[in-house]
């Protein structure tokens, strides 16, 4: 591929996703969050759960975002409610990255008995309804933390990827460059390791992203709903405290729009990037 002088770019990925806009706009958003959740918590002098002044304040110089209905300080709530969206994603979106590739891997490579098995075990768990599934086991736990969340969503999301990289790995090991692997008596596992997983290493990075994203819509739910950790800040658990205590038919808009926002800009900007980073890797829709 040659540049816009004719000349080959010496980084051939950082020079169209320099390009790419879509990948800019999304890592742009994502950095916003990711730096505000680390600075932000220092931009304030108040913690989530003090009440530092007159309830149902809207945004003004002294609370930029506003007061909650009992006179906390909805900035310092938002700011400290991002590390924890974060920590579940990555978490959660982690785990169930791992598990299904290692499934998907074994499945696909093994093949026989083994992938029957596999297989069926995971369109077992990818018909069990996952909220449901979450719902009734976050119901049962006394006390519950954004670790345990993460562990669960982890656990019941990994289904599809296991079938994806499962599929990837079918038509990878019937090329040639698997084959010489399997001549020079090399293990399966360093066959997959080294032959198999660095061919597909841009579309798990994909993977993760996706999951990444989905992670943090499961927590959202769970938290809006009341089955959020039971100690600590969320944007879930800001938006689940506004539903409780009416804000929407009282007008507290600053209550519960930042945190919505905030969600909806962080799923919507790793699908950007997925989308982004999809039209980079794939020749055939990068743009010239």
């Amino acid at each position: 591929m040659k540049g816009e002088k004719g000349k080959k770019p010496k980084n051939e990925f950082l020079y169209f996703a320099w390009r790419n806009w879509k990948l800019r706009l999304g890592l742009a958003i994502v950095l916003f969050f990711v730096v505000l959740a680390i600075v932000g918590p220092r931009l304030t002098p108040h913690q989530p759960w003090a009440y530092v002044g007159p309830p149902a304040r809207p945004p003004s110089k002294e609370f930029w975002f506003g007061t909650t209905m009992f006179g906390q300080d909805v900035f310092t709530q938002f700011v400290y409610g991002l590390y924890p969206v974060f920590l579940v994603g990555a978490l959660g979106g982690g785990l169930a990255t791992l598990i299904g590739t290692a499934i998907g891997f074994t499945a696909g490579y093994r093949g026989g008995w083994v992938d029957e098995i596999l297989n069926t075990f995971t369109n077992v768990v990818l018909v069990i309804p996952t909220l449901a599934l979450l719902l009734i086991i976050a119901a049962y736990l006394g006390v519950r933390s954004f670790f345990i969340q993460a562990v669960f969503i982890g656990c019941t999301a990994w289904p599809w990827t296991a079938r994806a990289v499962r599929a990837q790995t079918l038509s990878l090991k019937a090329r040639e460059f698997v084959d010489l692997a399997r001549i020079s008596a090399a293990r399966p596992t360093k066959i997959i390791l080294t032959e198999i997983a660095p061919n597909m290493l841009s579309y798990l990075v994909m993977v993760f992203i996706l999951q990444f994203g989905g992670a943090i819509l499961n927590a959202a739910t769970l938290d809006f709903i009341g089955l959020g950790p039971t100690r600590g800040i969320s944007l879930g658990l800001m938006m689940q405290m506004a539903l409780l205590w009416g804000a929407l038919p009282l007008g507290l808009w600053w209550w519960f729009v930042p945190p919505g926002l905030a969600i909806a800009l962080l799923v919507g900007a790793l699908y950007i990037t997925n989308v982004g980073l999809d039209e980079i890797f794939n020749p055939k829709l990068r743009e010239m």
